[in-house]
């Protein structure tokens, strides 16, 4: 009997089972365990962060990690964090996301065109992930490349995931050298393969509260995704439409 077809949902649960980094297991762990005094009534979830979105997305939105008392304790990217307080509202208003915000798992959030993941799936310790731990994950953005089947951009969130994307194109044969390709707010990049890669300062809140990285900007990134994706313009439904509707 033929094995079955590898799915997205089937990575993602391997995903959430992988041991692979004892350092970064053990952090996420007792993270987990201690809890933040804000969350003490939260349970925790812990383990590595599966990716979240639309399987059939046009766009991969990619970031460093999960933060140690967003995704961590939410178990879904970019969800109960400064970060993603800054981000989801920028999907909704761009037409990726149901809802401006993001709670939790059970909080109904539902994305259209676009899946979200990360270039290491366990909260490091300062958010900075050793080398080691980096190429460990990196088998993981692999395989979710080849089964994002109909992936025409990647935004990358920060420097870092940048980098991981780089190194994606040079593993599977895309680019030969990285010398070519510069990290910078809204650069633009089209690898041989035909897939686009938009770059954006990281939502932390270092950049938002600092003003390096704004509203407007961050916008500008995923409404840019959305035409290079060959995605229709998102219809917000305003106090003015439903007059004229």
């Amino acid at each position: 009997m033929a094995s079955p077809l590898p799915t997205l949902d089937a990575l993602n649960k391997r995903i959430v089972a992988c041991m692979r980094c004892q350092r970064l297991r053990e952090y996420c762990t007792e993270v987990a365990r201690v809890r933040r005094r804000a969350y003490a009534d939260w349970e925790y979830w812990g383990k590595p962060v599966p990716s979240f979105g639309d399987p059939a997305a046009r766009v991969l939105a990619l970031g460093l990690a999960p933060g140690a008392h967003g995704s961590n304790r939410t178990g879904r990217p970019f969800t109960g964090d400064g970060s993603g307080n800054f981000l989801y509202p920028v999907l909704h208003e761009a037409g990726f996301a149901s809802q401006p915000q993001a709670i939790s798992l059970d909080d109904g959030m539902r994305l259209t065109g676009l899946w979200i993941s990360s270039i290491v799936r366990c909260a490091p310790p300062g958010n900075k992930p050793a080398p080691a731990e980096l190429l460990n994950c990196s088998t993981w953005l692999d395989e979710e490349m080849r089964l994002l089947s109909n992936l025409r951009v990647v935004v990358c969130l920060g420097r870092i995931a940048f980098g991981g994307l780089l190194a994606w194109a040079q593993r599977t044969g895309y680019i030969a050298t990285r010398k070519n390709y510069f990290f910078g707010h809204a650069a633009e990049y089209v690898l041989p393969n035909g897939l686009h890669i938009l770059t954006s300062f990281h939502p932390s809140l270092q950049n938002t509260n600092t003003g390096k990285l704004t509203r407007p900007m961050f916008l500008s990134v995923f409404e840019r995704a959305r035409s290079l994706a060959g995605l229709n313009p998102p219809r917000h439904n305003t106090q003015e439409e439903r007059r004229r509707g």
